[in-house]
Formats: structure tokens, C-alpha cells, sequence
């Protein structure tokens, strides 16, 4: 309350009371001072003031601290204000009165205490590496008045640990903090003043570094350091402790040294100094130093231990009485610092030696532990130890892997070692341990884990090799495999490149052929880094096949162009293989990187067809062969050595007989007979002249006659006949009648290649023909023309000569023969036909001798036996087909006779149905004497008998030796089957067809039923050859000579009446028996024989439009041929 007239007190420091004071009715007094802001020099001032003219109140602020006071006052009525000019860590007390304006009539003082701002009021080594320091500041908590601690980092400035400790009723207040993970305890006590004047003291600075001199039996010497502004305030209190006692020495001034005295001799002591501000009360973190007087006797040295990892403890034993008996004190100390560390205490034992239990510190750990050496199944560790006494330790490795662990423990202080008997490719995890002496005490374990390289691969296969791709695998023995991965290297000439797998095989693409490459093999552990050592494997890719092949013949060269594109891939060359049948031929070319190649293949063949493949070589590996087939080309035939001999002449003509030109250049194609007057000079450049030249005296050399053979591939081995001045034209060269008395010599022309001036007529090209010649033959002079011949002496005996040589013809022919016109043949049939064919049986008993006596001499050779079905039917020598001969001179044998036909003494080849053991000849004589039709007779079994072997294949190809025979097509018909083959030779390429006509309608030993059904059959055999060239037509049965002879006979008297008008059924069968045994075997085939011609007789005469009637539409199907009404006839019959 306020007056006007009384009496007050000011308040003075600490809550005394002031001197009394006079005036004005005092205001009313401040309350709640607050105290904000704090820093070091500075703090802000806010109060409350109740009273209703507080607006004109100003305010005084007396400022006391650290001995000084100055005061501050404000003009305004405001409630708050900032008191400046302040020193750091000062205890500041401040009396705030309220003024009226009068400025002396003041209310009652109100005083509040700060620190001011936060003051450090101790700091301690916490770490090896940072300082800690400790601040306190006043904070209200719940209402209450209580002390916050703080603890900070200095280089972090951020708080780590706060606690709140509440204000005590009365007393003390006291926080111990313990600060983690170390091993310090700092008690901070803070004092407290009464209300409402509140103080508080931030605690003092510890002290530090005390040293303790001049030591003597009842006194030491102690000097410290403190580091604090304001230490000069300080005074200190020092516990001394020791023999069981304690005591306190308190120095009044702030010196920083003092005597400890009234010590006994020979005791441990402990001084423990505070420092304390000025109220004794708060003090700061006591700091501890021990020391033993002197006079304790010598010290006894009975030990010494590793205790630390870094520093050599030594043990003491000092005796001493304590308590009033005798023990033993131990002390431990480290030798550099000289500083007690720890002290044990040992009562004396009543008898006998007294026992010490030391406690050994724990050694240093190990670092930076070093894996080394890695290998499969070993290890070596290398380590480091930070420890001066570290040559006096030992090391104990646990090594854990796999599901087991074991042990393995040093005997020396080395810091490296082998671990060995490890698993492959397996994680280890090894702790090390630092021991000393004892063999139990150990540092602090330090752990390191790896792996252990994998095995390395073994058995690695390379497999599917082609020009752009291998498959790779490999086997892997650890137990642990199958966690492994895999790393492949593939390593070419110019590139390398990596391949990852889990698997043990691996297909490795995109290769370049015929490229050398190493694949390199490494195992990988779990953790993607640790590999195995690698195995290695060299391989070469196959090199690439050319992508083109062609070849070429040069023109008249033994000669083949090759070409092919260079493949792809590296190459060391090509190989280039030429085979035909078992001749072969191997040539190497050089390589090539890019572009078309081509090269030529010398010293061939002519006219021989090449089977050639090339393959390209790398590395000693071949590619997939590239085929190819050609023949070379043709050229000149090689002249024969034997001169065209002149065999006959007659006044105007003469016959030349020459052997054919050998085909190994070639196939002949044709023969053109040369004739000259000349004694000299080549037959070159005469192939232009004609008979024409000749007579107008243009030349003396001319070509009379030209003969194409039709491509022969095979020479054959009797001579050709040809007369010359017959008057036939030949592909416009006329064979002009000679000079009677004319000298003559004649030379032959052969050609592989015969080329005309104008189209398929002379004169020849000759410089566009392949040709050869042979030489002139001897001179021959043509006799005299008869008609000229005078005299009657020399005309009476030419006549005579000439009737006996017209009669004895007659006779001879009359013998061989029995020729009946066209138009007396019926009558001559009826009368051989009385009574039972009489005639007939009579005029083929005559036949049944003919030709017995020829001789056999090839058939009957030990070796040809087995070759014949019928001992009774064995070919003549004369006329016996002749293989070529292979290896053996039997080898050219076969039961098979060259037969006359009406146009040809060779148009037929009469054989037996082949055995088992001469399919492959009869198939052979087909191919070497070109045979383009065959006429089968018989079934294959007849009467539950084998006739004949079934010699041709049916659905797939077959090989008869070394030819390849397939069946194209089959048509069959009721009387008969018609078959279509292609036949090869296994060395050539080279094919051609063969028909094979069968007819399944005539018995053995018998005749068909009806003579239209032969004729007609023999009519389709007749129109396929027309269409193909000439060449023997081969007929077979069971024995060739039966029904084999009848259909030949049937054939040459067809032609017989429709060329000559004239029969001679006995003279044709004749004939055919000269050339082979039994043919017509029978009478009635005989008979049947003369059957025919009587029925295609009446046929003509019945004006019957065509002979074939039955099978007609069977046959336009197969032949594509259908007669048309106009057909040309001659001399009544189909032609």
C-alpha cells in the first residue's frame, strides 16, 4: 500500500534491510522480475508493478557484481529494459525500485540473481578425440525452480544429453551425470538462495594437472592449474585420504599450491581437489591425484604382466601395516605416466606364502586384417597391432564356413599365417583374437569374411562345332557348384568377348568360320568377383562351303573352268576332289579373301564327265563339300593306226572296210569315206568337194559317202563295211559309180562333232567339225568294164564261168532258202499244210541240223558254266555278244548272240532270261551297246517253274553293280506290261532311258492264240524304235531261242513282204539258227511262223486299214501315236 506520510526500508543486497527513509507516500514495489536474453555482457530486464498510477512511475535499477555496482534509470514508465556494460560468467544481483516523479520517493526494492550469461564451468578429456564441456543454466520445470544441464561437443555445438533436476525443499540440490559409454562421473552441485532474492552460482572450473612434490614421510607438496577468468575468486578444498582415514584441508586465498602435512610414513594417499566459489559451497568437478610417503622401505619388484595394449604395467609390492596387521599393497602403475592405476590389497596369509589373484588388462586388438595368396583350399591372413609390447602376444583365428568351424592358434607373434584345409568356392568368415601369456586372456575380436577361389573347370567338351556356332560344356567338382556362375572368353583372331552362365554348357553364336578360337573357362563364386583359375580350350569353327560352284568346259581342251564365290570366314585355300568310277584326283588353290574365283583343272580327260566337289580349308579342317558334275568337251577323235582296207572291187565300185574310230575323245557321230586319184597329200581341206568337183576336174579328192552312228558311246569291235560308187545320195555328198581301170585309194573321216553348211546337208564345215582322218589305204586299180571284153575264146569262157557260178548259186541258195511270192503264198501254205503239216514238219526237220557245228568255245570255259540256264543253249563264238573286259578275261561273256534283222546283220541281240548271278551282266550289256528296247517273252514263273530272274527294280532304284537302274513308269495292259527305266552309271552322270516291252500272253514251248496278237505287239516294239537311233533291239525269253526266235522271225518277214513282195519263212529261220542254236524252237512256232503270213496276207487282201485293231487305244495312251486314216503304206503294210 502507499501514504502519504510514513516510514519504509529500502531493500538492500542479499534480502537485508536498508537505512529508514522519509517522503512522499512510497509507490508500490516491482514484482516477478524476469530475467531474458542472456548473453555475455548483457541481459534483458521485465517486470510487473500493480498499481492504478503505475503509468507515472520511472524505475531505478541497481546493478551489483564481481565488487563493482552502477545503476540505470529509465525515462519511460515502461516495464522493461536492457542492462548492457555486463561481464562474462559474473554473478550479477539486481535491485529494482519504482520511482514517482519526484525522482527520490522510491517503492520497496525487488531483487532477482543470473548468472548472466552461461558460464563453463568444467571440462574433461572424454574421448581420444573430442573435449566435452558442461554448461548449467536455470530454467523453470513444472512451475518450479530447477537446474537443466547441458553437455555439448565444442566442434558440433549441438546438444547430446539434457536432464532436468528439481529444486530440494531446502538444502542442496545435486545431479550426477554420467556421460555414456565412458568412464568419467562428473557431480555437479548448485547452491540455492532464499526467496525471493534468488542466486545461483554456476559451478567453478575443475582443477587439472596436480603435481605432487616434495615428497617426504608426513608431508607432500601439491601444486594444480585451473583455467578460468575468474579463478583469482577461487579457494579450494582438498579430501585427503589414506591409512583408512580422510581430512580436509580448505585454503583461504586463491592460490593454486599448498603443504599437505601431519601424513604418516609410508602410506598411499589420495588428494582429491575442488575448487569452490565464493559461497564455499559451490564447487567444481573434483580432480584426484595418489601418492605414497615416503620412508616405506625399498620397493621389492616381484612381477610384471602385460596389462594394456599399449604400455608395460610393472607390479610393486610394498609391505605396510594396515589396520594392525601385516599386508601386502599392490600397486600398479604404467611405466611412462609413473601414475597408479589400480591398487589390491592382500591380507598376509597367518603361515606360508600369501596369494595375489592379478587382473591382466586385455591386449590390443588387431586391424586391418589382410586376406592374401587366395587359392582354393588356403589362405593367408596378415594383420596389424598398434601395441609396443605386441612381440610378446600370440593370436587365436576361428574360421567359420561351410556349416563347420575350427581353430587355428599361432605360436609365434608373427602377424601373418596360412590358413590351409579349406573348401573351394566357400565364404569363410575368420575372427582373430590378440592374446597375451596366459593363453586366455584376448583382445577384443576382429572379424573379416571371403571366399575361397572355386576349382577350376576340368573335362570341357566342344561339340556341335559348325561355321558359326560351338556348344561348350564342362564339369565342376566342388560341393558348392551349384551356386557358381560362369564366365566364358571367347577369343577370336581380331575380337574377344564375355559370356555369362549358370549352367555348365553354354551354345556360343555369331562365330566367324574357319576362325581359331580359345574359349577361356572361369568359375564365379556367389559374390560375382572371385573366380577360379581358368581353363582354357582351342578350337577351330568349320570353315564355310563356297555359296556358288559352277564348271565349265573349254572347247576342244582336256580342260575344266571352275568358279566360286569366296566364302565367308577365314580360309587357307581349297581342295578340289575329281572323281570318275575309281580314278581320283586331289588339287589344292590357294586362298582368297573376298570376290568370284576361277581357276583352271588341266590334264584331264576328253569327253569324260567329272564328278567334282571343292571344300574350303581352315585350320586344318575341311568345310561341307560344294557338288558339281561336268564333262570336259569333246575334240577330234584320235585316228585309227590301221589303214581302211579295200576288201572287193568291180569295174565301177569297190568296198572299203575300216574299224571304227576310238570314243575316248568323244562319241562318234558320224564317217564320211574320202576318195582320191592323187599319190599324195592330205585328206585336210577335202571334206568340201563332192563327186561333182570331182568330175569337173576341180579336185581329186572328194567325199562320196557320209554315215552318222548315232553318238556311240563304245567302239565296237567288228569293222564297218561300206561300197563305194553304189549311186546313193548322203546328206548331199553323191556316191558316184568310178572309172573302170581307175587307180584308187580311199581314206576315212571320223567325227565327234559334224557340222554342215547348210543345215543337215553338204558340204561340211569342216573347220566347225571335229574331225580326224585316217591315212590313205593302198593303191587299187578297178578292173575293165565286162561290155568291153572282145574275143569269143575269152566270151565263151567268161559265159561258162558264169552260168556254173549263177547254178551253183541257184543250188546253194535253193538249199538255204524257199522264197514264195506275196500272192502264191496261200497256195503254197495249203499244200505244206496237207496231211497234218506234213511240209511244214518236213521243212523244219530239215532245219533241225543247221549251224550244230559252230563252235562254242566261251560258253563251254569252266568259269561261264554257272553263267548259262540250259546246258542245250549255248551261244555261238561267231556271233556272241562280247563284254567289255573289266578284270578278267571271262569277265566279257555273256549267253547272248547278235541276231540279223532285215536291215541289219546286228539288228537284234537273241539272249537267255538273266540268272541271279547275271542280272549285273545282262545290265551291263544294256548300257555298253547303247540298248534302248527290250523285248521280254516269257513270265517270270511259268508252271510253278522260274523262267527268268525279276532284273529290274520296282519302287525305289537298285544297283546291279555299278549300274543304277530305276523304274520311271509301268502301264499294264492285259496282254501286256510296258515298263519305263533310267539306267546310270554309278561314275557318270550320264543316263539314258530303256523300254522294256513284256509280253505275258504267249506259253512256253507254245504259241499266243491268236497271230494279231503277235503282230500288233510286234507293230508297238517296231514304232518305238523307228524313234529312237539304231540299235540293236534285245529279245529275250527263258532260253532266247523259242519264242525269242519266232518274234525276230516275225519281224524280218513283215519287212521282207513289204520290201521284196517275196516270203521265206525256212530261209529266215535259217539264217537265225547260223547265229544261235534252237531258234523257233518248236514245230508248231514254226507253223504258227507261216500262220502269221498267211493271216497278214488276207488281212491285205481283206483291205483291212491297220494291223492293229485290239490294242490301239492302249497304245496311243503309252506312245502318245494315233494312226491317222491318210497313213503312209508301203507295198500294203504299215511301215
Amino acid at each position: 500500500s502507499s501514504g502519504l506520510d510514513s516510514k519504509w526500508f529500502s531493500t538492500g543486497p542479499c534480502g537485508h534491510l536498508g537505512r529508514p527513509v522519509g517522503g512522499p507516500l512510497k509507490p508500490s514495489s516491482v514484482f516477478d522480475i524476469q530475467i531474458e536474453n542472456l548473453n555475455t555482457t548483457a541481459v534483458s530486464l521485465r517486470w510487473k508493478i500493480n498499481d492504478t498510477v503505475a503509468s507515472e512511475y520511472t524505475y531505478r535499477i541497481l546493478v551489483e557484481g564481481n565488487g563493482t555496482h552502477f545503476e540505470v534509470n529509465t525515462t519511460t514508465n515502461a516495464t522493461n529494459t536492457v542492462i548492457a556494460g555486463l561481464e562474462p560468467g559474473t554473478l550479477y544481483n539486481f535491485t529494482i525500485y519504482s520511482q514517482v516523479a519526484d525522482k527520490k520517493t522510491e517503492g520497496d526494492p525487488f531483487s532477482r540473481s543470473d548468472a548472466g550469461p552461461i558460464q563453463w564451468v568444467g571440462c574433461s578429456f572424454l574421448t581420444s578425440s573430442k573435449i566435452y564441456l558442461l554448461e548449467a543454466s536455470r530454467q523453470v520445470v513444472s512451475g518450479w525452480d530447477a537446474y537443466v544441464m547441458m553437455m555439448r561437443r565444442t566442434k558440433e555445438c549441438s546438444a547430446i544429453h539434457f536432464i532436468a533436476v528439481p529444486k530440494q525443499p531446502s538444502g542442496d540440490s545435486e545431479l550426477q551425470l554420467i556421460i555414456l559409454n565412458l568412464v568419467f562421473c562428473y557431480l555437479i552441485h548448485s547452491f540455492q538462495f532464499y526467496s525471493p532474492s534468488k542466486v545461483q552460482f554456476s559451478a567453478s572450473s575443475s582443477v587439472f594437472d596436480i603435481q605432487i612434490e616434495n615428497i617426504n614421510t608426513t608431508a607432500v607438496s601439491l601444486r594444480w592449474k585451473i583455467n578460468d577468468t575468474v579463478a583469482s575468486e577461487y579457494t579450494y578444498r582438498i579430501l585427503v585420504e589414506g591409512n583408512g582415514t580422510t581430512s580436509e584441508v580448505i585454503t583461504n586465498t586463491s592460490a593454486t599450491n599448498t603443504v599437505i602435512a601431519g601424513l604418516e610414513p609410508g602410506t598411499l594417499y589420495n588428494f582429491t581437489i575442488f575448487s569452490q566459489v565464493a559461497d564455499k559451497k559451490t564447487e567444481g568437478d573434483p580432480f584426484s591425484r595418489s601418492k605414497y610417503t615416503s620412508n616405506a622401505g625399498p620397493i621389492q619388484w616381484v612381477g610384471c604382466s602385460f596389462l594394456t595394449s599399449s604400455k608395460i604395467c610393472l607390479l610393486e609390492a610394498l609391505r605396510q601395516v594396515v589396520s594392525g596387521w601385516d599386508a601386502y599393497v599392490m600397486m600398479m602403475r604404467r611405466t611412462k605416466e609413473c601414475s597408479a592405476i589400480h591398487f589390491i590389497v592382500v591380507p598376509k596369509q597367518p603361515s606360508g606364502d600369501s596369494e595375489l589373484l592379478i587382473i591382466i588388462l586385455k591386449p590390443s586388438s588387431v586391424f586391418d586384417i589382410q586376406i592374401e595368396n587366395i587359392n582354393t583350399t588356403a589362405v593367408s591372413l596378415r594383420w596389424k597391432i598398434n601395441d609396443t609390447v605386441a612381440s610378446e602376444y600370440t593370436y587365436r583365428i576361428r574360421v567359420e564356413g561351410n556349416g563347420t568351424s575350427s581353430e587355428v592358434t599361432t605360436t609365434t607373434n608373427a602377424t601373418n599365417t596360412v590358413i590351409a584345409g579349406l573348401e573351394p568356392g566357400t565364404l569363410y568368415n575368420f575372427t582373430l583374437y590378440s592374446q597375451v601369456a596366459d593363453k586366455k586372456t584376448e583382445g577384443d575380436p576382429v572379424s573379416t569374411s571371403f571366399y575361397t577361389k572355386p576349382s577350376p573347370v576340368f573335362d570341357i567338351q566342344i561339340e556341335n562345332i559348325s561355321t558359326t556356332a560351338v556348344n561348350v560344356s564342362w564339369n565342376a567338382g566342388d560341393r558348392t557348384a551349384s551356386e557358381y556362375t560362369y564366365r566364358i572368353l571367347v577369343e577370336g583372331n581380331t575380337s574377344e568377348v564375355n559370356k555369362t552362365t549358370n549352367a555348365t554348357n553354354i551354345v556360343i553364336v555369331g562365330l566367324e568360320p574357319g576362325t581359331s578360337y580359345n574359349f577361356t573357362i572361369y568359375s564365379r563364386i556367389a559374390d560375382g568377383r572371385t573366380e577360379g583359375v581358368p581353363v582354357c580350350k582351342r578350337v577351330y569353327t568349320n570353315p564355310a562351303s563356297v555359296s556358288s560352284f559352277n564348271c565349265e568346259p573349254v572347247a576342244k581342251q582336256k580342260i575344266l573352268t571352275l568358279q566360286w564365290d569366296c566364302p565367308t570366314g577365314k580360309n587357307s585355300g581349297f581342295k578340289v576332289n575329281f572323281s570318275n568310277g575309281s580314278w581320283h584326283r586331289e588339287t589344292e588353290f590357294l586362298p582368297c579373301n573376298t570376290g568370284r574365283q576361277a581357276t583352271n583343272s588341266t590334264n584331264l580327260d576328253y569327253f569324260t564327265t567329272y564328278n567334282i566337289s571343292i571344300a574350303t580349308l581352315s585350320c586344318g579342317k575341311e568345310s561341307f563339300p560344294k557338288q558339281a558334275t561336268c564333262a570336259t568337251s569333246i575334240t577330234d577323235p584320235p585316228a585309227p593306226v590301221e589303214l581302211p582296207t579295200i576288201i572287193s572291187t568291180s569295174h565301177n565300185s569297190l568296198q572299203v572296210q575300216f574299224n571304227e574310230f576310238q570314243s575316248t575323245n568323244g562319241p562318234l557321230e558320224a564317217y564320211a569315206v574320202i576318195i582320191t586319184t592323187d599319190n599324195a597329200g592330205s585328206p585336210n581341206s577335202s571334206l568340201r568337194f563332192t563327186y561333182d568337183d570331182f568330175r569337173k576336174k576341180t579336185t581329186k579328192t572328194y567325199v562320196t559317202f557320209v554315215k552318222k552312228v548315232g553318238q556311240k558311246r563304245v567302239s565296237s569291235s567288228s569293222p564297218e563295211e561300206i561300197v563305194v560308187g553304189d549311186g546313193d545320195v548322203t546328206y548331199g555328198y553323191y556316191n558316184g559309180k568310178l572309172d573302170p581301170l581307175g587307180s584308187y585309194r580311199v581314206c576315212v573321216a571320223g567325227f565327234t562333232n559334224i557340222v554342215f553348211s547348210n543345215n543337215n546337208t553338204g558340204p561340211i564345215a569342216e573347220d566347225r567339225s571335229y574331225v580326224a582322218y585316217t591315212h590313205y589305204s593302198m593303191l587299187v586299180s578297178l578292173p575293165q568294164d565286162p561290155g568291153v571284153i572282145t574275143g569269143a575264146v575269152v566270151g565263151c569262157l567268161l559265159a561258162a564261168i558264169v552260168i556254173a557260178a549263177v547254178v551253183g548259186f541257184i543250188f546253194w541258195k535253193r538249199r538255204r532258202s524257199k522264197l514264195v511270192k506275196v500272192e502264191n503264198f496261200e497256195t503254197y501254205f495249203k499244200k505244206q499244210q496237207a496231211d497234218s503239216n506234213c511240209g511244214f514238219a518236213e521243212e523244219y526237220e530239215e532245219l533241225r541240223s543247221v549251224g550244230v557245228n559252230q563252235p562254242k568255245f566261251a560258253a563251254e570255259l569252266p568259269e561261264n558254266k554257272g553263267k548259262n540256264r540250259y546246258n542245250n543253249v549255248l551261244p555261238y563264238d561267231i556271233s556272241r555278244v562280247k563284254l567289255l573286259i573289266q578284270d578278267h578275261p571271262s569277265e566279257d561273256y555273256i549267253n547272248a548272240n547278235y541276231m540279223p534283222g532285215y536291215n541289219s546283220r546286228r539288228e537284234f541281240i537273241a539272249a537267255q532270261g538273266p540268272l541271279p548271278n547275271t542280272m549285273e551282266d545282262f545290265w551291263r550289256m544294256i548300257w555298253e551297246k547303247d540298248i534302248c528296247g527290250v523285248v521280254m517273252l516269257t513270265k517270270c514263273v511259268e508252271q510253278g517253274r522260274t523262267k527268268c530272274e525279276e532284273y529290274w527294280p520296282s519302287k525305289h532304284s537298285k544297283r546291279y553293280g555299278d549300274i543304277i537302274v530305276a523304274m520311271t513308269s509301268e502301264i499294264v495292259l492285259p496282254e501286256w506290261t510296258i515298263r519305263d527305266f533310267s539306267v546310270e552309271k554309278s561314275n557318270s552322270t550320264e543316263s539314258h532311258a530303256v523300254r522294256q516291252f513284256h509280253f505275258t500272253a504267249w506259253p512256253d514251248h507254245g504259241v499266243p492264240e491268236t497271230t494279231d496278237l503277235l503282230s500288233n505287239f510286234r507293230y508297238l516294239v517296231h514304232e518305238y524304235m523307228k524313234q529312237n537311233p539304231p540299235t540293236s533291239l534285245l529279245v529275250h525269253c527263258s532260253a532266247g531261242v523259242g519264242r525269242t526266235g519266232t518274234f525276230i522271225s516275225i519281224d524280218r518277214l513283215i519287212h521282207q513282204m513289204e520290201m521284196e513282195n517275196m516270203v521265206d519263212v525256212y530261209g529266215v529261220v535259217y539264217d537265225l539258227r547260223m547265229h544261235r542254236p534252237l531258234m523257233v524252237q518248236t514245230e508248231d512256232q514254226y507253223i504258227f511262223l507261216n500262220q502269221c503270213v498267211l493271216d497278214i496276207i488276207r488281212s491285205q487282201k481283206d483291205k483291212q486299214s491297220d494291223l492293229i485293231y485290239q490294242n490301239t487305244n492302249a497304245m496311243a495312251i503309252y506312245e502318245n501315236f494315233t494312226p491317222s486314216p491318210d497313213f503312209r503304206k508301203t507295198n500294203g503294210y504299215h511301215v
